[in-house]
């Protein structure tokens, strides 16, 4: 008994407060479902906390001759149309805000966004193995409470009348240190409660937290820009930190600790095949405790280092296919505010706040694509023909968004979302379900903690490209945003081509595969079967 204290990380007191007050144990379903749920709001806060700096960029480097003249949703319009005024009440907000105000100022704003990846990007590989050995509850506490702090600072710049591009770029390095925290915690607190059944389609929906992040943090900046663009920072940056606190309070980041076998552990019936185990939640026989298999806490589960994740097959082909997706992905969610505000629309511009708002339905086509990729991948069981399909896709989607977005609001919103879904499609899927697949590769033996130091990997790689792309946007957008489409439509081709060994491995599998025999065909092959049957009883 003294044994297993020392390997176990004990329960979230939240959930020790309610379980009091409920006088009964949880179910291994209830706490499956708690999991989801706190894990789902962690990480949308986490992508709330991200999306201001895309809001605010018109604000503090504007279009000289573009002013607002109405309130934007929700106290006005949802889609408000830009006013061509030279003077009035709003000739404060079109002079900007130094230092991003100047001739560089698309720039300077581009260099503080791949200042916050880059150390985003970085931190990932060191925060991947921590995660793995580290209390993951603890672990994700301490990022996000970090994150919101450094998040809020950026945001007091404004009412402390800084104009010291330093300042704004120290806050974003740091805040995206702490960011790093949370895509490894959440992959491997779901990994670790979650088989291999249906995690496609279930991590797709779940993975709907990054849209539904990005749209209520869009929202909540664009509400509050009106009363200083300060406040479109400090809310998101609170909102991270309550998110923390319910973190602390009630996520179990680990079964084997509160009493339940982990899936992928080898001295669980589970790891031999993690199907039969969920099937059997279905059914009901998983619901209580299991007390006749012997479990040892989390503790006692071993890392892995990197260099042992990057052999694991399919790393590194799905590291590299991310870096370009997620290029495309976040130069989408930094940049799709900006270009629809500098673009006539049915001949008219729109606000800075109103094409926050209107950028939001790229989101929503995104939480479709990472469903869909997700419950395909799963009932084909190709997960590398999926992703690169969806990357093809988005190509011709793009162009089409580039081409005649401008037609009309109503074409602009259709071609948005049907671009969102093919980017973010292969995306969601890259960064839940196949990483939480390989974190769990039967190389591993079901021993080693490895479902953050994959994560991390995967997803670091993916940041530098996320970093890199807006970056070259800042750029190129000075060129023109021809020059800007050309190099996302490339690197989704590039995305593509990167998974083809794996795809024809994929392909080659399944022509390979048996084929399940008809009815018939097994009547007539029973009584053939007999007699050697009965040769081998003898």
């Amino acid at each position: 008994m003294a044994r297993r204290s020392e390997t176990v990380r004990g329960t979230p007191p939240g959930i020790l407060l309610i379980k009091s007050i409920r006088g009964k144990e949880w179910r291994q379903g209830t706490y499956r479902y708690v999991v989801l749920l706190i894990t789902f709001i962690a990480y949308a806060c986490y992508h709330a906390s991200r999306k201001p700096s895309s809001i605010v960029k018109s604000v503090m480097d504007p279009d000289p001759k573009m002013i607002i003249g109405k309130d934007p949703w929700p106290v006005g319009e949802i889609f408000v149309k830009e006013k061509w005024l030279d003077s009035g009440i709003n000739r404060t907000r079109k002079e900007g805000w130094a230092p991003f105000n100047g001739t560089d100022g698309t720039s300077k704003l581009g260099e503080i966004d791949v200042a916050f990846l880059a150390c985003y990007s970085l931190g990932m590989y060191v925060a991947g193995h921590l995660g793995d050995t580290l209390d993951l509850r603890l672990f994700l506490t301490s990022g996000m409470i970090g994150s919101g702090s450094f998040v809020v600072l950026f945001g007091m710049g404004y009412f402390w009348a800084i104009h010291v591009f330093w300042f704004y770029l120290l806050m974003q390095m740091i805040a995206g240190l702490f960011q790093a925290t949370g895509w490894p915690s959440v992959v491997a607190v779901i990994g670790n409660w979650f088989g291999k059944r249906k995690r496609g389609l279930i991590m797709g929906v779940w993975n709907a937290h990054t849209s539904v992040g990005n749209i209520s943090g869009s929202l909540l900046a664009a509400s509050v820009l009106e009363y200083g663009w300060g406040w479109s920072f400090i809310l998101p940056g609170f909102l991270i930190i309550l998110g923390g606190i319910m973190v602390f309070l009630f996520l179990p980041a680990y079964p084997e600790d509160i009493g339940f076998p982990c899936p992928h552990s080898s001295t669980s019936s589970v790891y031999t095949d993690s199907t039969d185990e969920e099937a059997q939640v279905e059914r009901g026989n998983s619901e209580q405790r299991v007390t006749n298999v012997p479990r040892n806490g989390s503790v006692s589960r071993r890392s892995v280092g990197l260099v042992q994740a990057c052999l694991i097959p399919g790393v590194i082909p799905f590291a590299l296919c991310l870096f370009f997706a997620k290029l495309v992905a976040y130069t989408f969610l930094y940049w799709l505010p900006f270009y629809i505000s500098q673009t006539a629309i049915g001949g008219e511009y729109m606000s800075v706040k109103s094409a926050g708002n209107l950028s939001t339905l790229f989101d929503v086509g995104g939480i479709v694509g990472g469903i869909f990729a997700g419950y395909i991948s799963d009932k084909l069981n190709a997960r590398a023909i999926i992703a690169a399909s969806f990357m093809y896709a988005a190509i011709p989607s793009m162009l089409l968004y580039r081409l005649y977005g401008s037609i009309s609001q109503t074409l602009n919103i259709v071609l948005m979302m049907t671009a969102g879904l093919f980017v973010n499609g292969p995306y969601a899927l890259i960064t839940t379900a196949v990483s939480a697949d390989l974190g769990t590769h039967k190389s591993l033996r079901g021993d080693s903690r490895a479902l953050a130091t994959v994560t991390a990997i995967i997803d670091g790689t993916g940041s530098v490209g996320a970093a890199l792309g807006p970056l070259l946007t800042g750029f190129l957008s000075t060129k023109g945003w021809n020059a800007v489409f050309t190099m996302l439509i490339a690197c989704a081709l590039i995305a593509g081509l990167l998974l083809s060994r794996l795809v024809f491995d994929e392909i080659t599998e399944k022509m390979c595969k048996p084929r399940p025999l008809s009815s018939e065909e097994q009547s007539f092959a029973a009584p053939a079967s007999q007699p050697l049957l009965r040769d081998q009883r003898r």
